[in-house]
């Protein structure tokens, strides 16, 4: 199971620090670990669960842990803070 990469402890725990409907990537190979952690997710820390994203098995972990360099530089280069986030935008 893999969740939580994509974002600073500070967004992890509080989402609305970035406004708007951003969301969160979760990963892993058992379904019910996926459905208890976006449970958790909600409850703890108020993630609304259409904005969790379960992005397959836990081969996709790896994808979701090479978001950090584009995230960094963003970080550190263009956004100079560490309080955004991913949102996917889906068309029809």
């Amino acid at each position: 199971m893999k969740a939580l990469n994509t974002v600073i402890c500070d967004i992890m725990i509080e989402p609305s620090r970035v406004p708007g409907d951003h969301n969160l990537f979760i990963c892993g190979n058992d379904p019910v670990a996926k459905k208890q952690i976006t449970e958790y997710m909600n409850d703890w820390f108020s993630w609304k669960t259409d904005n969790i994203i379960d992005v397959g098995d836990i081969t996709a972990a790896r994808g979701t842990e090479m978001m950090m360099p584009l995230w960094m530089r963003w970080f550190q280069d263009v956004i100079g803070h560490p309080h955004f986030n991913w949102q996917i935008v889906r068309g029809q």
